[in-house]
């Protein structure tokens, strides 16, 4: 019984541990599979599996999820248990498989999926159960596909926190009422219905507002239906791919109800000259649109158009006309627009670009009462023609004129023209060949912007106006800027071949600055900080000398962050070599390149402070003395070591101290000089030559004379000149004979007394007999006759 009851709760978490592994290893398993079919979605909340070939949802998506693109795959289908454990995706992007078939409850997990991407796959229909469960989705693209209509009811009608809507494709041929039903709002709402056939009237009312309302139709009976319905929601109305003809019902028919199309853009649509006249007459029963587009649009006629319809309908609200790219088939046979005059009074901002317009009839340009805003950029526009287009009180109002990228050759004649416009501010003139610039020009008086950019101008002269606060000369060959522009605050030289910033004196006001891609190598801190008023410098890509005094500059300016457009990463360093192509606010030179002079300043202070230390410690110590001394022994040294006996003058030299002087010259002298027979004797006071250096009068008496009487006493000791007599002359003198030295002491010195420089002196004290001066008279007198037998021997 005891054996049985243990054995129990044993199995049971054998059966626990055999569950949690097979857990683990399923687990580990499922990681594995999802790793191989997308490497990407390993440890991460996002998953590409885009292009991969795949034929399935890979299996086994974890709850971690929140971005799966597995778009541009081969997937068929969707099951309903593909997607079951992503709970928590955000994206979901199925587009350009050759998915037809979805499981009615295959997103019945996605509540907080935002972004759905079926576009361009093969569904034959919506089914409104698959949209069902996604009340968090904001953008839905269904467009692509091939199913012909949306159903019989709204597929979106739980979408009720839709922003933008892309459907449509084709095969896509009828729109019902009730399709939209759920969806009050739309951001953007795109519609591909091109072969669209068949529209209910009513069927886009649902949708109450729509910012961007994008649709391509063809059929003319259909676009006028569809236009009734948006004319009182749609914000912006785009129109792709229709070819407009005659229709003569009218676009408004409510008209109790306020319009809301504020903008409507045709892109890709083709006109003849018949619905020109009647879409110009339809348009403006929709009060509220104030700008209308044409991008890419062909224009099927020669400018016949019905005028006199169009002056007998309203006003136009329209305030601003942009056409970009527009073909006309029959250019050559093009009329000139006469009629229209009337209706161009209330235009504000006209834009015809791309177009192969070479000229505007001075007659109708009068006509612009109202035009503030003119571009014409990318056109035909020639000198010649220029002076129809801009005669006298044509455009009366302009403010900006866009001539860019036109055939205008002669600066002096384009501003001559531009000058009838007494109102202007804004002109742009780049990327016109003009090549050279004259000394002088005539500019309208109050403008203030000009951009002259890559129009191959070599310099600037008086002919750029004063009263300019913005200029753009980039792109351009300037060598430089010598140009005085008082008011000028922002100025653009990019792309030109300035080394140096202008001068401050010429533009004292400027804010903004652009001098990059130039020949620029470095810019200093009296030139940075001479700006006063510069808040934006881009000097970036330029070639810049990395030398101490810009790195200096750079490090230590607190501004430089703040001003510098594109810090640090476009400010490159060219040189020196050794730090090409790092970041200049990077670069840290050695000390020694950087502080070259001040080094060798240092250096030479500190050799100056060495050979001024050597010479007081020399002449406080008497070393020049010593170095004479010691190459007056050298020379001693390489004489013969007896002097020949006609030369002996003396018969002693004597070395005493000056504070001896008394005894010696007093008593000493009288002594010998005065005995029978007399003895010479060499006294430096008396017997030294003069002008000749002591030193060598020394070496010369001591050569001269048979014995050196040293007369020592402490004052000989404590004297600074008697070491140096011992110390010269007892070189020569001790190693000749050390009997030619005779020691008379006046009063008692130890030996240890002597210094240890005169070694040869204390051991001729220690082992040779010297002679003492008695204070006794009675013994001076053994005392003289001693030092004469010395002196004869």
């Amino acid at each position: 019984m005891f054996n049985q009851s243990k054995q129990k709760p044993t199995t049971k978490l054998m059966w626990q541990a055999w569950l949690i592994y097979t857990a683990l290893a399923a687990y580990l398993s499922e990681e594995q599979t999802l790793r191989q079919a997308c490497p990407s979605c390993d440890a991460t909340q996002s998953c590409n599996c885009s292009s991969m070939g795949l034929d399935f949802i890979p299996s086994e998506l974890t709850g971690k999820i929140t971005v799966l693109n597995l778009a541009h795959n081969r997937i068929k289908l969707i099951r309903a248990h593909d997607l079951q454990q992503a709970v928590n995706l955000r994206v979901l992007l199925l587009q350009s498989n050759q998915i037809s078939s979805i499981d009615e409850d295959s997103f019945g997990s996605q509540g907080k999926l935002e972004l759905l991407d079926l576009s361009n796959n093969s569904l034959a229909h919506l089914s409104p159960m698959w949209f069902g469960p996604l009340f968090s989705l904001q953008h839905l693209r269904i467009q692509g596909n091939s199913y012909s209509d949306l159903g019989e009811s709204s597929p979106f009608s739980s979408l009720s926190n839709l922003s933008s809507l892309y459907l449509g494709n084709p095969q896509f041929s009828v729109i019902r009422q009730g399709n939209f039903e759920g969806i009050t709002f739309l951001n953007t709402l795109k519609i591909d219905g091109g072969n669209l056939s068949q529209y209910e009237p009513g069927s886009l009312k649902s949708i109450r507002k729509i910012n961007h309302m994008i649709i391509s139709i063809r059929r003319i009976d259909v676009f006028s239906a569809v236009i009734r319905d948006l004319v009182h929601s749609a914000v912006w109305l785009e129109v792709r791919e229709i070819k407009l003809d005659i229709e003569n019902e009218k676009l408004v028919q409510n008209s109790t109800l306020p319009s809301t199309v504020q903008k409507l853009t045709f892109n890709g649509a083709s006109f003849t000259d018949e619905y020109i006249s009647r879409i110009a007459v339809l348009l403006k029963e929709i009060t509220s649109l104030r700008e209308l587009e044409a991008i890419d649009c062909v224009l099927e006629g020669k400018g016949v158009w019905d005028t006199k319809e169009i002056a007998r309908s309203r006003l136009s609200s329209v305030e601003t006309i942009s056409i970009k790219n527009l073909t006309i088939q029959d250019f050559y046979l093009f009329f000139d627009l006469e009629g229209i005059e009337t209706q161009v009074g209330k235009l504000k901002r006209l834009s015809i670009v791309s177009s192969k317009v070479f000229m505007v009839p001075c007659r109708l340009a009068r006509y612009f009462l109202s035009l503030l805003y003119l571009d014409f950029h990318d056109n035909l526009l020639v000198n010649n023609r220029l002076a129809e287009t801009i005669c006298k009180d044509a455009w009366p109002s302009l403010q900006t004129l866009n001539l860019s990228k036109n055939s205008l050759k002669s600066l002096k004649q384009a501003a001559t023209y531009i000058n009838n416009l007494h109102k202007l501010i804004n002109l742009d003139l780049s990327e016109n060949n003009f090549g050279e610039i004259p000394d002088k020009c005539e500019w309208p008086e109050n403008l203030k912007y000009l951009n002259l950019s890559s129009t191959q101008i070599p310099r600037l002269t008086p002919c750029i106006p004063s009263s300019l606060e913005v200029l753009d000369v980039s792109a351009n060959n300037l060598q430089d800027f010598g140009l005085k522009l008082s008011f000028l605050k922002e100025l653009y030289l990019t792309k030109n071949h300035l080394k140096t910033l202008p001068e401050t004196s010429a533009i004292p006001n400027i804010v903004a600055m652009s001098i990059s891609r130039n020949k620029l190598n470095s810019f200093s801190k009296e030139e940075f900080e001479s700006f006063k008023q510069l808040e934006l410098l881009d000097a970036s890509a330029n070639n810049f000398i990395c030398s101490c005094e810009f790195l200096s500059f750079i490090h230590h300016e607190a501004r430089i962050a703040q001003v510098l457009v594109g810090w640090p990463e476009s400010y490159i360093c060219d040189s020196p070599l050794a730090v090409r192509g790092a970041q200049v606010g990077s670069v840290h030179l050695p000390l020694m390149e950087c502080h070259r002079s001040l080094l060798v300043s240092l250096i030479c202070t500190l050799v100056f402070l060495f050979i001024l230390t050597l010479v007081v410690v020399g002449y406080k110590y008497h070393a020049v003395w010593y170095m004479r001394m010691t190459w007056a022994w050298l020379q001693a040294k390489r004489k013969p070591k007896r002097a020949p006996a006609k030369d002996i003058c003396y018969d002693a030299f004597v070395s005493y101290s000056e504070n001896d002087s008394n005894w010696v010259e007093n008593i000493m002298v009288q002594e010998l000089e005065q005995a029978c027979p007399p003895f010479r004797l060499c006294l430096h006071k008396r017997d030294f030559v003069p002008g000749k250096w002591i030193v060598d009068n020394i070496i010369d008496s001591i050569e001269k004379s048979h014995k050196t009487l040293f007369v020592l006493s402490e004052h000989f000791v404590q004297s600074e000149w008697c070491k140096y007599e011992l110390d010269f002359s007892h070189f020569r003198l001790f190693d000749e004979n050390n009997d030619a030295a005779i020691l008379i002491l006046l009063e008692p010195i130890q030996s240890q007394a002597i210094p240890k420089r005169f070694c040869k002196l204390r051991k001729i004290m220690n082992t040779k007999t010297y002679l003492e001066w008695p204070p006794d008279e009675e013994q001076q007198q053994m005392f003289w006759e001693n030092l004469k037998v010395a002196l004869k021997s």
